[in-house]
Formats: C-alpha cells, sequence, structure tokens
C-alpha cells in the first residue's frame, strides 16, 4: 500500500470476552482508543461494531493476530482471523492483520505508566490503539 495514501484505520483487539476497539489515520498518525466491546452469548456484538462503522467510515479494518511467540497461531489467532474474515464478509471492507504478540502486557504497563486508574482488564481498547500503532510503524518502514 502507498504509505502516502490517506486512510481512515479502525483496529480491533478479538477478545472472547471483550473487544477493544481503536481509531487511527495514515496521513496524521494518531491513534484514538475508543472503546471496549462487551461479547454476549458468546460471539462478538456486530450492532455495536456496525455503528462504529458507520461513525468513523474506516477504509481499512485492523485486526491484532495474537501469534505463539514462535509465530505460529494459536487457538485465539485462529478465531481473531474468523472475526477478521466476518468483518470483511459483513462489511466489504479489507482486513489487515497485525502481530499483536505481547500488546496486553504492554498496554498494562502504559496503563500503569499513565494513572493506573483503569481496572486490569480493562485495557483492550489501549491494546487496539497499540495494532493501529504498529500497522502505522509497519507502513511508514515501507
Amino acid at each position: 500500500m502507498n504509505s502516502n495514501k490517506s486512510e481512515q484505520l479502525l483496529g480491533f483487539d478479538f477478545g472472547l470476552r471483550q473487544i477493544g476497539v481503536a481509531t487511527g489515520h495514515t496521513q496524521t498518525g494518531l491513534v484514538t482508543p475508543l472503546q471496549i466491546l462487551t461479547c454476549k452469548d458468546g460471539g462478538p456484538p456486530w450492532q455495536a461494531i456496525a455503528k462504529l462503522i458507520e461513525e468513523w467510515q474506516p477504509v481499512r479494518l485492523l485486526v491484532g493476530l495474537p501469534l505463539n511467540m514462535d509465530g505460529s497461531d494459536s487457538e485465539l489467532a485462529r478465531l481473531a482471523r474468523r472475526f477478521g474474515n466476518r468483518l470483511n464478509g459483513r462489511t466489504g471492507i479489507a482486513v489487515s492483520w497485525v502481530d499483536e504478540r505481547l500488546s496486553s502486557r504492554e498496554a498494562r504497563q502504559h496503563n500503569r505508566q499513565l494513572d493506573n486508574s483503569r481496572a486490569h482488564d480493562q485495557i483492550d481498547d489501549l491494546a487496539a490503539a497499540l495494532i493501529v500503532q504498529r500497522y502505522l510503524e509497519q507502513l511508514a518502514a515501507h
């Protein structure tokens, strides 16, 4: 992809109980944690996701892949791929995968450095922001 192209991004930190969401923009490099969505009945909250997509009008969706340390797919990575494929099928918006190894740990450390006011398990939007940031860093490197 041409890094000069301006794109609104929406990033997802997929989880079985919660999905973190963040936005970013390729031109400004600005990344913002948006919210944490709660999964219901074992599945993603598709209505809430559709509302965010309608509001932000992203050109590309980013889904973090929680790979094993050796780079192989974890069970959660396989579920995240399924989630991303369903996102693409429901919206028609391109999905890119981002290696998110250690993003939750990094988000917890960042949370502690900021003010530690969030609960330990309320960092998924920060993890989504790190996913978007990693994607932007990959674009800048190419």
